[in-house]
């Protein structure tokens, strides 16, 4: 096997959605965390109910729409300023600490991103985090106008890159990703930040419904699919030693 581009998801994979807990607990006291979760939780059910109907709009009006549901079920009102300090973080993500470490260490094969990620959100995310300097592409699926993990959107690889999907090593910790990407035909490593024997000791040692632990549970457990990933790793920090194995 030869591997030519290496492929990242980025919203969770490469930069923590959980980071815009620090603008959402500041915005409502208290109420930071379970906004946090619900509103990743209702973004990614859009973008797979607007596929399936048909009636696609960009990540961004997405991510707007479900921040707007967040609140409203939650009985919070905000005034506009507020709320678009809110959606600012979406452009200003922190990376995960090992992100930018991984990305360099693994020189001589294509890098990009293939992202549900609206075109503008993913080049303003992209060069506000620096990464610009080491990705070769940065792949929005709008010009397919569905979202992953619909095989059309996978498709952006080849066409964007120039390798075919057996040269392709795609890596994200998104279950539903991972599971797309294998469909398609890919090669997937899964980052399995939460197993499940640390999912179970969570559930004994803290509240079941705490909101944190009700996503980790909901999202970032391997679903049951009929689906593997080729390859499960713990982090960003492990892929350079894959990729050498690899190749």
């Amino acid at each position: 096997m030869t591997i030519k581009a290496v492929v990242f998801d980025a919203y969770g994979t490469l930069y923590d959605v959980q980071s815009v807990a620090a603008v959402t607990d500041k915005a409502f006291p208290g109420y930071g965390e379970i906004i946090t979760q619900i509103w990743r939780m209702k973004q990614l059910e859009y973008t797979w109910l607007r596929s399936l109907m048909r009636r696609y709009e960009d990540f961004s009006v997405i991510t707007r729409e479900s921040l707007a549901y967040t609140l409203r079920c939650l009985g919070l009102k905000s005034d506009p300023g507020v709320f678009e300090e809110i959606m600012y973080k979406y452009l200003h993500l922190d990376l995960y600490p090992d992100a930018t470490a991984a990305l360099a260490a693994m020189g001589g094969c294509k890098l990009a991103i293939l992202s549900n990620g609206s075109t503008d959100m993913l080049n303003a995310l992209v060069r506000n985090s620096g990464l610009d300097r080491v990705l070769d592409a940065t792949i929005s699926i709008d010009s397919r106008k569905i979202f992953k993990p619909s095989p059309d959107a996978y498709t952006l690889i080849e066409q964007n890159l120039g390798v075919s999907p057996s040269e392709v090593l795609f890596v994200s910790s998104n279950p539903f990703d991972a599971c797309g990407a294998k469909s398609f035909g890919l090669n997937v490593a899964w980052i399995e930040r939460v197993t499940t024997d640390a999912m179970a000791l969570a559930c004994v040692k803290s509240d079941l419904m705490a909101p944190l632990t009700m996503f980790k549970a909901i999202r970032m457990q391997m679903d049951e699919l009929g689906l593997e990933p080729d390859y499960r790793i713990k982090q960003l920090a492990d892929l350079p030693g894959l990729l050498a194995s690899l190749n």
